[in-house]
């Protein structure tokens, strides 16, 4: 349970500064912003599929 909170605090953050980099036209920030956010985004999604939430014993 603990890595799908860890997991989607950080997606939400990623989306955060992607917000934040499209306001301030940073591409640099943009790129990698979009990245995390995919990557952590589909951690996120995979872990609460495999292990469910809340998590199963």
């Amino acid at each position: 349970m603990g890595t799908v909170i860890i997991f989607t605090l950080v997606t939400l953050l990623a989306l955060f500064g992607t917000i934040s980099a499209f306001k301030n036209k940073n591409p640099f920030g943009i790129v990698f912003g979009l990245i995390t956010l995919g990557v952590f985004g589909w951690f996120t999604v995979m872990t609460v599929i495999h292990s469910g939430y809340p998590s199963t014993i």
